[in-house]
């Protein structure tokens, strides 16, 4: 895996909202998959981390949007735990994968990346975490890959294109959407193996 991507370990994200300013609307569930390459080379989906998240204090809530994602932030039952223990939980897990796949950093993947990698970024920051595994501006994006590798750069489409299905009942919940990102990104990258192998092969030594 290091190998791969010069050092960096790919690892999916998708994040459930409440509006679509990273700064002041809540972070309400993130989900993160771990990849991995079997003993062919293939990359493969691993292992979900999920969490249902409080709203911080004073997070505004867009009505549209929770209509979108169907999260009810006051339901008794949700099981929601606060944004700083959500985010120490999951790069607690994303740090054990990099130093298993030998790699130095994470680099966030996810289908229009940066909206997932903003409200990341502003949630750190807001929890003043100091130990966050992922680079803070790189990140690849599905929906790019998308539209080279299947002609279609949105979600669900994508996902029919590629052969991998698609259940409108489950969208829109972070754990679904990431594995289904995850599926894309994997289908994308192995698509090209051979081409990587032969620019392994094509390459200069390092100095």
């Amino acid at each position: 895996m290091a190998d791969r991507f010069r050092g960096f370990l790919p690892v999916v994200v998708d994040v459930e909202t409440g509006g679509f300013n990273a700064k002041t609307d809540a972070l309400l569930e993130i989900a993160a998959v771990l990849l991995e390459l079997d003993e062919d080379g293939a990359m493969t989906r691993s292992e979900t981390i999920r969490y249902h998240v409080k709203p911080f204090e004073g997070a505004n809530l867009e009505e549209a949007s929770l209509a979108v994602n169907g999260i009810d932030p006051e339901h008794p039952l949700r099981p929601a735990i606060d944004e700083r223990d959500a985010l120490q939980r999951t790069f607690r897990e994303v740090r054990r994968a990099i130093r298993d796949n030998r790699c130095s950093r994470a680099v966030l993947v996810g289908h229009n990346a940066h909206f997932d990698l903003g409200f990341l970024n502003e949630a750190v920051a807001r929890t003043g975490i100091k130990r966050n595994p992922f680079h803070p501006f790189s990140c690849f994006d599905t929906a790019t890959l998308c539209g080279v590798a299947y002609g279609q750069t949105v979600l669900a489409r994508a996902a029919i294109a590629a052969g991998l299905g698609w259940d409108e009942t489950q969208a829109h919940s972070a754990s679904y959407d990431a594995e289904v990102t995850a599926d894309l990104f994997c289908d994308a990258v192995n698509r090209y193996r051979d081409v990587f192998e032969e620019a392994l092969r094509n390459a200069p030594p390092q100095p």
